[in-house]
């Protein structure tokens, strides 16, 4: 049995394929993990390859399977109808596993034999029957046939992140590839954090900035996606770089902000831009120390 394999990853597109070639499944706002499990044993390893069987404990305990067998999928946690990246971050930070749900879509190894080759959809029947045989909180990711611009389009109205579309006909890389084609019904990105408005024993809103060239323009503000406890952590480390005067190129007006040094990069998810250049329906996804991911 193979030790941990580097994942598959979806290239970016602006539109859903469409066709009997494709398959659609939606995309789990959550964290990428693959299940390895041998003869009862089950090991679980995040996207990079760090082992969190203990933080996924009870998924773990759920793979009640005597084969040896390794599963690819997302761990979720569901909040009002869909999955929701910052709860599951809340719940990691406390330890607290019981709304956790593993969401599998493929499987890369069964009994002996390297399914990477076979192709996709063939591996999906497969992963169907095993996942049949399980419960919740271990699930399987279903996939609709046909149209997948009509799938993203629903998704988008009930706020899921988005859909991957994956050929029929595609083997398993561990590489970013065209045969999984994601398409996101939101933009996601990392905003130099310029300053916050103060809440008892938190932050009420970040200001947001944007390095462009040597100028740092503002982005607009963002006031939703942390619960009380994150907000505590946000204002904790954004006390440590509380600035005398905001650093934006061109200064605003704010007269209720506290200005900070553009030390942390908060990672939001926005619809899209406004014409003044705003951030539009914006939301706090997490904070981060450093320079902002690619």
């Amino acid at each position: 049995m193979p030790g941990f394999i580097k994942p598959q990853l979806a290239t970016l597109k602006d539109k859903a394929p469409s066709g009997a070639q494709w398959i659609h499944e939606i995309k789990y706002d959550g964290y990428r993990a693959q299940v390895h499990v041998d003869r009862g044993a089950t090991k679980i390893f995040t996207r990079n390859g760090h082992d969190w069987t203990n933080r996924f404990k009870h998924i773990a305990d759920s793979f009640k399977l005597k084969s040896q067998t390794i599963f690819d999928g997302e761990v979720v946690v569901i909040h009002e109808n869909r999955p929701n990246f910052s709860e599951l971050q809340a719940d990691l930070a406390k330890g607290r596993q019981d709304r956790m749900l593993f969401y599998s879509f493929d499987i890369l190894f069964h009994n002996g034999q390297d399914l990477r080759s076979t192709p996709q959809l063939k591996r999906k029947e497969l992963l169907k029957e095993l996942i049949d045989m399980l419960e919740p909180p271990i699930l399987y990711s279903e996939h609709h046939e046909g149209d997948g611009q009509a799938l993203f389009e629903a998704a988008s109205r009930l706020n899921y992140e988005g859909i991957v579309s994956k050929r029929v006909d595609a083997i398993y890389r561990s590489e970013r590839v065209e045969a999984w084609l994601k398409v996101k019904a939101v933009q996601r990105e990392k905003f130099p954090v310029i300053g916050f408005i103060k809440d008892p024993g938190g932050v009420a809103a970040l200001y947001l900035g944007k390095q462009e060239g040597k100028e740092l323009r503002y982005m607009g503000k963002v006031g939703t996606g942390w619960s009380r406890t994150k907000s505590a952590e946000i204002r904790k480390a954004l006390d440590t770089v509380v600035s005398p005067k905001q650093k934006l190129t061109k200064p605003i007006r704010k007269p209720k902000a506290t200005w900070v040094e553009p030390k942390f990069y908060a990672d939001i998810e926005y619809r899209d831009i406004t014409s003044e250049g705003l951030l539009r329906a914006s939301s706090f996804k997490g904070l981060s120390k450093g320079t902002r991911r690619s």
